[in-house]
């Protein structure tokens, strides 16, 4: 693959991954909620979310998805009511995701929850295939084997999101030390959760 490709490539979907969207939205939130550090384990399930969905666009299994809509509407429906439950439990500074108050002790989502609430978020994304389908075949020579320059865009592609999450997630974080500081933990359980029941209404209705 050309240099001349990459150098498009790269801050195309560097731009596309840094706006605002659910992903990096959820990022925020957590970043609030949890810190970076705990979030890690959300990205990694986002991640391989988003590197299927952009393996099954370059390869066509998109096509499949619209033939078979309910599948991916139940997909869609179910991630954003659960999100969307955990935002409400989160604004009532309830559940495993709201920093607590202090002299009280709340129980920590699980990592592997937190890694499927990633997974599902990036997969359940219409506007995720949707560009994918749109802005990844256009970057791939059809003369040339799919399968190295699948690889090498992927793995940019994987880079560029784990950055832009990270970004978010730091800003999150920034957020929650500030709040802190004011003694406003409340507000700050009010703010991730809000961010988090838009992360699922989105998901549910996009």
């Amino acid at each position: 693959m050309s240099v001349a490709i990459l150098s498009i490539f790269i801050p195309t979907f560097f731009f596309v991954s840094i706006t605002p969207g659910m992903c990096m939205t959820l990022a925020l939130s957590l970043g609030m909620s949890i810190g970076v550090r705990r979030s890690l384990h959300m990205m990694w399930g986002e991640l391989i979310g988003v590197g299927l969905v952009a393996t099954a666009a370059a390869i066509g299994v998109a096509a499949l998805m619209l033939q078979f809509p309910e599948a991916f509407i139940f997909l869609k429906l179910g991630g954003g009511a659960y999100l969307g439950w955990i935002g409400i439990q989160m604004w009532q500074s309830k559940g495993k995701l709201v920093m607590p108050e202090p002299g009280s002790e709340t129980k920590q989502q699980g990592n592997f929850q937190l890694a499927l609430n990633g997974f599902i978020t990036a997969i359940a994304n219409p506007k995720g295939w949707a560009f994918f389908v749109t802005l990844l075949p256009p970057f791939l020579d059809q003369n040339q084997p799919l399968a190295p320059q699948l690889s090498i865009l992927i793995a940019m592609i994987l880079i560029l999101e784990f950055s832009c999450l990270l970004i978010y997630a730091s800003g999150g974080k920034a957020l929650r030390h500030l709040l802190l500081d004011r003694g406003n933990v409340k507000l700050m359980n009010r703010i991730a959760g809000s961010l988090m029941i838009g992360v699922g209404i989105w998901l549910a209705v996009g």
